[in-house]
């Protein structure tokens, strides 16, 4: 966090910004720039975590490349009444029309609550929880990142040995659900060997139990590695310390593993934000609600490492192709690892089935439970 965030926050808490004089002199700043557009990007942790922040960095990063756009970043910001100083700080100092809150904590009551006071600024939150109930001016954003796990488990089911995948997995909730079985689909499609043991952490950020979860399952046969974390730095890092190869999750890890990697799942914010900025500099109005996947360039996978067998590229390749076309990953017959039919014969779940986001089980090929 820089000193002159810090100065920021100081001044709001000290000097009452609010005040007539203070806010009168800043809205008159405002209107001298006009023309341009100011986007405030607000992280959970550091921008380069080799995860979920740096996801959103790297798009900043190519938001700021564009004409009349002037990105403003603050780092480290927890999901409390910090985040609200942060984007009083943006908006009032700053001149922001538009601000991404990425993270999960952010949304409620503190972004709600900050669309409500500035009724004039765009919020937006990469998470799917806006409803028609929130501020207009609120709204989400969101990529289906189990369209890339698929694609991750086609690659990583033709570059292994042992037939022993491992999934470092955070909490068993739908959106973590979606991309293990997603992976394990592909992997098993052009490997019907091939399974996936999953360990649960318990949280977001634990590298701690992400090493010891990486290790693990290396130490139970497994021969690649990947996960759902904020940053896949500890498991990549381990998997490639100990000879075995990795598959990346949110952001590229491919420098961290330069003999083990495969490819990885990556979202490309890039994509929505840069629509965001060219609405809002023509005058437009933001949908409350966004999301997509590979066919609307939201998510992408990360260039093949060494990790990956000539194979596992061609037939990954060919399933980026499928997943552009929307061709449906979760297709029946299928049933979860306890046996039960989850999907009949005949029937199949679109790449955006509401079904997707609120699947409860592991598919079949999973050693591990979500209870």
């Amino acid at each position: 966090m820089s000193a002159f965030t810090l100065n920021r926050r100081t001044l709001l808490k000290s000097a009452a910004i609010g005040s007539l004089g203070l806010t009168t002199g800043l809205l008159t700043q405002r209107s001298a720039f006009a023309a341009d557009l100011t986007i405030g990007i607000i992280y959970v942790g550091s921008r380069d975590d080799y995860g979920w922040n740096q996801a959103h960095a790297v798009a900043a990063k190519a938001l700021a490349a564009v004409p009349g756009v002037k990105v403003v970043e603050e780092e480290n910001v927890p999901e409390t009444v910090a985040v609200s100083k942060t984007m009083e700080s943006m908006v009032e100092l700053d001149g922001a029309g538009l601000i991404f809150a990425t993270s999960f904590g952010y949304y409620s009551p503190f972004m709600v609550d900050a669309a409500k006071k500035y009724p004039d600024v765009q919020f937006r939150h990469a998470a799917p929880l806006w409803t028609d109930k929130d501020p207009k001016n609120a709204g989400s954003y969101f990529g289906y990142l189990d369209q890339a796990h698929y694609i991750d488990g086609i690659a990583a089911g033709l570059s292994t040995k042992s037939n022993k995948l491992g999934f470092v997995a955070a909490k068993p909730i739908s959106s973590v659900l979606s991309n293990i079985n997603s992976f394990t689909i592909g992997a098993r499609k052009v490997n019907p060997n091939a399974t996936v043991q999953v360990i649960f952490t318990g949280d977001w950020s634990m590298p701690v139990r992400e090493a010891e979860a990486t290790n693990a399952l290396i130490d139970a046969g497994c021969d690649v590695i990947t996960c759902h974390v904020d940053s896949p730095k500890t498991v990549i890092q381990n998997a490639e310390a100990k000879g075995v190869k990795s598959c990346g999750h949110n952001a590229s890890q491919a420098d961290l593993a330069p003999k083990g990697f495969i490819t990885g799942a990556e979202y490309k914010w890039e994509t929505i934000y840069k629509q965001y900025a060219d609405t809002l500099t023509k005058g437009g109005e933001l949908p409350n609600f966004l999301s997509g996947g590979y066919d609307l360039d939201f998510v992408q996978n990360t260039p093949y490492g060494a990790g990956a067998t000539p194979e596992a590229i061609k037939a990954a390749d060919a399933a980026k192709v499928e997943m552009k076309a929307k061709v449906p990953v979760f297709v029946g017959p299928l049933k979860d690892n306890t046996g039960k039919e989850v999907i009949p014969a005949g029937t199949s779940h679109a790449p955006y089935d509401p079904w997707i986001d609120q699947i409860n089980f592991l598919v079949e090929g999973v050693t591990g439970s979500i209870t």
